[in-house]
């Protein structure tokens, strides 16, 4: 049997739009502030640039490190994660051609949990907010809708 060390998850979705605009809608910290960051982001996510988000549900910016970016195909990035085997977890977007190019399909993994009760907590929160991330992406591309104004407060 093997031991668990770490937990980690993946969620994925598809958006109605090219990769190259759905990674933009990442990326670009104005439009990631329309639909995901409740309370902003600040920075473009490109290697070497000064990020932050802050989110109205979890007040106070956290620091953004951006360890990868392969524009439209994929952002690798590094957060605080409470709980987490190092100080950070590593969060990758990947950006996959579908139909195309008339669609993407986004997958979102994130790993370095600790396998503790309090590592499955933060690591089930975190599942949850990248699920409602992908949720509110969707509807932004597509219809232009900011799924998460006054979600949360």
């Amino acid at each position: 049997m093997n031991e668990l060390n770490e937990l980690s998850f993946t969620v994925s979705g598809y958006i109605s739009r090219s990769p190259a605009e759905v990674y933009e809608a990442v990326a670009d910290p104005q439009q990631l502030s329309r639909y995901f960051t409740t309370g902003g982001a600040r920075g473009r996510l490109e290697v070497g640039a000064d990020v932050t988000w802050d989110f109205a549900d979890f007040p106070g910016r956290f620091p953004v490190t951006v360890v990868e970016a392969d524009p439209p195909h994929k952002l690798v990035i590094r957060w605080e994660g409470i709980a987490s085997v190092n100080p950070e977890t590593t969060t990758t977007f990947e950006f996959e051609s579908v139909d195309g190019g008339a669609r993407t399909l986004v997958t979102i993994s994130e790993a370095a949990w600790q396998a503790t009760p309090d590592g499955a907590k933060n690591a089930f929160g975190n599942n949850s907010g990248w699920t409602g991330m992908l949720a509110a992406l969707k509807t932004w591309l597509e219809h232009g809708i900011n799924l998460r104004d006054g979600f949360y407060k």
